[in-house]
């Protein structure tokens, strides 16, 4: 059931044993202060039923989602911070005894925020607060950046994807597993007997578990299925002909594709985790996270996670328009819904993204990146874009990396009133020294 904070202070409460060290305008004082107005408990009550053991309060567990998003730590280091840092006790509204909570009580939380009507409920008391105080009035310039986030899926070969599927497959739908295959015997989770060193038995497997699950595929053809089974179906045909195709020399008969397709899914553990490459050497497999900052305040106004193949430049009108702050309400004139999403192992080496976005683990600084947009790279950034760059007083203006500055995207920026200050691409010069 869902727990609520006492009406009442500890002896050693925080804030009052220590209130005065805490910064006046700081985070910590804000929370401390205005925890239970931010975040009463009326916005997690569809979170718990009424039976059970009280929750850790939710005004606490937003109040260390945000701290710990500001500072950019782990739930661990969230934790340990909450128990020992006064001012996460005192923003939380806990005593200077209170040893807090366990780690996993974060991911617990997440999961059930994740599955409500409301996943972003914390992000949107923010965001109120933000629009209450003011403080983006008159402030027009955004800034757009991503990272990587890598995923924790391993990434799995052909072989392997098709007869976890088929073993799904087989599970979830009796009829499919009445089909008649002979490549594998998939009730158990070993891999297929083969000699992996004689191409020639590769390639024979790989003809016979594509021959298996096309026929599981047709004996499930015509039936009503929906949820977990109708998504394992679908799921069974991507896998089993994303990288074959019909060998030419032999009617009939499947062999491995030369190439990579595009938007090829690499896990059925995670179907919609991607490759992306940093380089043309560096691959990372995962997702990606971008924001749409305000870049003096550094406060972010719009967030969106994407596979990791999606290019910048598709998802960065697509952010201004969804940021109410600079006009009010929804700017629907953008063209973001019509710039091509970037496919399959995007090579991203020809880019600013090979050198800006983070390492993993680690999210860059908008503000920071946007700080140096408007300088003298603002003049070569003029030869980029065709833009002026005299931007007018109060005019909306984008800051951003040459990846969010494809001719779609350029496009959707001017048709929804944005002025672009793109950095360019930083190159080696061809002469050492010069």
């Amino acid at each position: 059931m869902q727990g609520s904070e006492r009406a009442d202070r500890e002896l050693l409460d925080t804030l009052a044993v220590c209130g005065a060290l805490l910064e006046e305008g700081s985070v910590y004082r804000l929370l401390a202060e205005r925890r239970l107005e931010l975040f009463p408990d009326e916005l997690f009550a569809g979170l718990f039923s009424g039976r059970g053991r009280p929750s850790v309060p939710g005004s606490v567990i937003a109040t260390v989602m945000v701290l710990q998003a500001l500072e950019g730590v782990s739930d661990r280091e969230a934790v340990q911070r909450l128990r020992f840092d006064m001012r996460w006790k005192a923003a939380a509204g806990l005593g200077l005894t209170d040893g807090g909570f366990h780690p996993s009580v974060l991911t617990l939380w997440r999961a059930r925020l994740r599955g409500s009507d409301r996943p972003e409920v914390v992000f949107d008391a923010v965001r109120a607060l933000v629009e209450a105080t003011g403080v983006l009035d008159g402030r027009s310039r955004r800034a757009l950046d991503s990272t990587l986030l890598d995923d924790a899926v391993a990434t799995q070969d052909t072989v392997t994807m098709i007869c976890a599927q088929l073993r799904r497959v087989r599970r979830l739908v009796p009829r499919a597993a009445a089909a008649a295959v002979a490549a594998h015997d998939y009730e158990g989770r070993a891999k297929p007997e083969c000699d992996w060193a004689d191409a020639q038995a590769r390639a024979d497997l790989i003809d016979a578990l594509v021959g298996d699950a096309r026929a599981t595929l047709d004996a499930v053809a015509g039936l009503d299925l929906d949820g977990e089974a109708a998504d394992a179906v679908g799921l069974l045909g991507v896998v089993a002909g994303q990288d074959v195709e019909e060998d030419p020399a032999v009617p009939g008969r499947w062999r491995i594709v030369r190439g990579t397709a595009e938007d090829r899914t690499i896990s059925t553990v995670d179907p919609q985790t991607r490759h992306a490459r940093k380089s043309r050497s560096a691959r990372r497999d995962g997702y990606k996270a971008h924001i749409c900052a305000e870049p003096d305040t550094g406060l972010i106004c719009v967030t969106a996670l994407t596979a990791a193949n999606v290019s910048d430049a598709a998802v960065g009108p697509e952010l201004l328009a969804a940021d109410t702050t600079t006009t009010g309400e929804a700017d629907t004139t953008t063209e973001a819904a019509d710039t091509d999403t970037e496919a399959g192992e995007t090579d991203t080496a020809d880019t600013a993204e090979a050198a800006d976005t983070a390492n993993a683990g680690e999210t860059d600084n908008p503000a920071a990146e946007a700080s140096t947009a408007d300088t003298a790279e603002a003049d070569t950034a003029e030869a980029e874009t065709g833009e002026s760059g005299d931007t007018a007083v109060g005019a909306r203006e984008v800051l951003a990396d040459s990846a969010y500055a494809s001719g779609p995207a350029l496009e959707a920026y001017r048709a929804a009133g944005w002025a672009t200050t793109i950095k360019p691409i930083e190159r080696a010069p061809r002469i050492a020294g010069g």
